[in-house]
């Protein structure tokens, strides 16, 4: 079942063009700089909220990202449903923000209810410590910001 949600072609870091109706959950699953984040979010039960309609707003990091996380704790995350939920759902925020929205704003609340801070620094977004390093891949239920880092609730 879960390869149906999948369908559809699209490279978030290549800039191909994206068809109508490439979910969030489509277009982190064709893009091989998201695989740990795809696993993370087969592993919380997550798919099919990314493949709703939303809107939602993801930043989405990358396997770089994940990487920075030490492997024992990032092993402990993965077999922790409840707590990977969590973290994942700190990366959502509700509607469609982009990434001049974005710049405006000093916090967003997150779908798992806490608050990321946003700043400037050097020109560049802040979520926390995240660096954006994409911003406004469209997708048909929201909006995807590439971040360098993942953020822990």
């Amino acid at each position: 079942m879960t390869t149906l949600l999948f369908s559809g072609a699209a490279v978030a870091g290549g800039g191909s063009s994206m068809p109508m109706g490439t979910t969030i959950a489509g277009i982190v699953s064709n893009d091989p700089n998201f695989s740990t984040l795809l696993a993370a979010v087969k592993a919380a039960g997550l798919v099919e909220t990314l493949s709703s309609p939303g809107p939602f707003t993801v930043f989405a990091p990358t396997n770089a990202a994940f990487a920075k996380i030490p492997q024992a704790d990032l092993n402990a995350l993965l077999n922790d449903p409840a707590q990977l939920k969590a973290v994942l759902l700190y990366h959502v925020v509700a509607g469609k923000v982009t990434a001049s929205q974005v710049m405006g704003m000093s916090s967003g609340t997150t779908i798992n209810g806490a608050d990321v801070n946003v700043s400037m620094m050097d020109g560049k977004v802040m979520i926390n410590d995240a660096t954006v390093t994409k911003a406004d891949i469209m997708a048909s239920n929201g909006v995807i910001h590439v971040i360098d880092t993942v953020l822990m609730p």
